[in-house]
């Protein structure tokens, strides 16, 4: 039988391509689609997704591959397919609608729409028969009642145009440790202190949360966030959600004790979670950390590099059809691996015959105790234990990459990237290992050679040039991951090179994305296509909000460039928030950190002379989040003015004034503290 395709097909997305073949007439979000609409008076169900999502591929099977569903829809609706990764900002809208409409959002997220765009009704995953009957009965509704949805749709827009509404502060703020502590101490009433994370289920990592709870245990000498952050970091390295053999984190455990994974891996998780284990490393050297990040870089390295050098989006749940078949284990598998060394393996990675996840038989790797305990319960030696492991663990890994791989979302992301970008700046900051400068060099050459265009602006999505590519826009995210990457490339190199093009794309951004009104961002550029609503994205979610590392990309920039512009829009933005954070902590992490700065100052560190770069190392293996480094043998930075001789001398400077110059690590720690 002949393969049938839709206008899919000539998509690049992995996700749309995966809809391709449906029987659905699938369009992909454009003007042919928008302009079919309103000439036909069709509503319009707009069906978002991407391509690692279990539930998305769930729903597919069970309705768009079947003749009957796509019956339905191809004669009632203009059926459009958009892959969330590569258009955030429809993502963005319709979410709002759907949560505005039903309490709760996710993906496969499904919003029907007026011929003009504007939503009438949604949901998420929906059974083939309950998306059957709401088909038919939206598409006799609007036939029958169209005033009723029209003034339904006006509603809804408004509510979606007036969400995350936000104010232009101008009453002046004196920031106290009262404010952290008011922050803080409400919050930790959501903790889990027993399993670490918050006290729910599914668990998700949420890495800058705890960014920020280890910046305030150190900063404001607090016992309880040092705790919390150590065992919530345990125990997502020890549990499920952790990929034991090949390194890695899946997106979230579904679980209250991190043991059963939503077994995809994102791009965006790992590099926040590589940049989260270092800075945890640097402040207590615990070799769980280290052993992370360095397994955790194995696996981007290795699965998710293009040969250009960009890094790939995400791996799929599911492999032949099935969740997490890759990665889970039978115990008589791992028999037939490790022969006698299983029994030791098994009891380390919890590994029992009847099996520790729901099909009978098999088993998820998870650990339980520390390398310390499990050896003395073994009755041997730990270096011994860890040698046993680390030999069984390459027996296992050479055995899984035999199986059917799970499939891959290559699209290449700037925003995604440039996060990666920042993550190797981290972890060589704390590692002082000289491959992970490479990797990060080499990450920020492939987005200035093929994401960087030639008025200066980013595209989102790398795609080869032999592809067709309609469209070559980025959002507020893309540009504010990539400068915070540049800037953390300038802190480990003091080549001005990179800090020059982060404020350059800075620039751009004020150019392009500014609300006059607010001094806040928007999502979208001024020159992008017009939706029901232009939005800022302000909260703090598994990814940090777009304007709050904004907020910090300008508050740095302006120390370094002496630019009281800046720091004064990013001093305004942090007040427009600064009532949400009190109240939704979690939501506001990021937007916290800049806080903390403000409250306990940023120290701007000046490292000159022959010895700079040394210098630099050793200052790293102290912990010492509100800070920046400048410096080198040559720069033109204004702090770096009248500074240069031929000793190495360390400046520390706050708020422009500097402390007389020191020539030991040592003495610049003390006038640090």
């Amino acid at each position: 039988m002949e393969l049938t395709s839709n206008r899919l097909i000539r998509e690049t997305s992995p996700y749309l391509l995966q809809h391709a073949h449906n029987p659905v007439d699938w369009y992909p979000w454009g003007e042919e689609a928008l302009k079919k609409a309103k000439e036909e008076n069709k509503l319009i169900v707009v069906s978002i997704g991407y391509s690692a999502c279990h539930w998305c591929h769930v729903m597919e099977h069970e309705s768009f591959e079947d003749e009957q569903v796509a019956e339905i829809m191809n004669k009632h609706f203009v059926c459009i397919k958009v892959d969330r990764e590569e258009r955030p900002d429809i993502d963005q809208v319709y979410m709002y609608a759907v949560q505005l409409m039903t309490g709760s959002g996710g993906w496969p997220l499904n919003c029907f729409c007026l011929p003009d765009q504007r939503p009438i009704y949604g949901g998420t995953y929906f059974k083939k028969q309950d998306w059957m009957n709401l088909l038919l009965n939206l598409a006799s509704f609007w036939e029958e009642k169209p005033e009723e949805a029209i003034g339904y749709a006006e509603r809804l827009t408004e509510g979606i145009q007036q969400s995350e509404k936000i104010e232009f502060v101008k009453r002046e703020e004196d920031y106290t440790e009262k404010d952290m502590v008011e922050v803080f101490e409400p919050w930790k009433r959501s903790f889990d202190m027993t399993e670490g994370g918050y006290n729910r289920a599914p668990k998700f990592p949420l890495p800058n949360n705890w960014q920020f709870i280890l910046k305030y245990a150190h900063l404001m000498k607090d016992d309880a966030a040092h705790v919390l952050t150590r065992l919530t970091l345990q125990k997502m390295a020890f549990g499920g959600i952790y990929d034991h053999i090949g390194g890695g984190f899946a997106r979230y455990s579904v679980d209250g004790k991190w043991h059963v994974p939503h077994f995809e891996k994102m791009l965006y998780d790992n590099a926040q979670l590589i940049g989260l284990y270092s800075e945890a490393y640097q402040y207590v050297q615990d070799q769980l950390y280290k052993e992370t990040v360095y397994e955790t870089i194995d696996w981007v390295i290795r699965e998710m590099r293009s040969a250009e050098g960009g890094f790939y989006s995400a791996l799929d749940a599911d492999s032949e059809g099935v969740e997490g078949k890759f990665y889970t284990f039978t115990k008589s598998e791992l028999k037939e691996i490790l022969g006698q060394e299983e029994e030791v393996f098994s009891i380390y990675y919890n590994v029992t015959d009847e099996g520790n996840w729901e099909e009978e038989g098999t088993n998820i790797l998870f650990r339980k105790y520390d390398d310390e305990a499990m050896a003395q319960m073994l009755g041997m030696p730990v270096n011994q234990l860890q040698e046993k492991i680390e030999k069984a663990k390459i027996k296992v890994f050479a055995y899984r990459e035999a199986r059917i791989r799970p499939g891959l979302d290559n699209k290449i992301l700037a925003s995604w990237n440039g996060m990666l970008l920042k993550a190797f700046t981290d972890a060589y900051r704390v590692f002082d290992e000289s491959e992970f400068l490479s990797f990060a060099l080499e990450s920020a050459k492939f987005i200035l050679k093929h994401l960087k265009q030639k008025d200066g602006s980013l595209k989102r999505v790398y795609k080869p040039a032999s592809s067709r590519n309609r469209n070559d826009i980025a959002f507020l995210d893309d540009y504010a991951f990539v400068i915070d990457g540049l800037i953390g490339l300038y802190e480990v190199t003091f080549d001005e090179s990179w800090l020059n093009e982060a404020h350059s794309f800075t620039n751009y951004v004020l150019k392009k994305f500014s609300d006059d009104e607010t001094h806040m961002f928007f999502y979208t550029s001024k020159e992008d296509e017009k939706l029901i609503a232009r939005k800022h994205e302000l909260m703090d979610n598994v990814i940090p909000g777009s304007n709050s590392v904004m907020a910090h990309n300008l508050y740095k920039l302006g120390h370094f460039f002496y630019d009281t512009d800046f720091i004064q829009r990013a001093e305004q933005m942090l007040k427009n928030v600064h009532p949400q954070i009190k109240s939704y902590g979690s939501a506001y992490s990021n937007w916290g950190i800049l806080l903390l700065y403000k409250v306990k100052g940023l120290s701007e560190i000046v490292i000159t002379g022959p010895e700079a770069e040394n210098k630099r190392r050793k200052l790293e293996k102290f912990y010492i989040p509100n800070k920046i480094l400048l410096g080198g043998t040559a720069g033109t930075l204004p702090l770096l003015q009248d500074k240069w001789s031929d000793e190495t001398k360390l400046f520390v400077c706050k708020n422009r004034t500097c402390s007389l110059p020191v020539t030991e690590i040592t003495e610049a720690i003390k006038q640090i503290n």
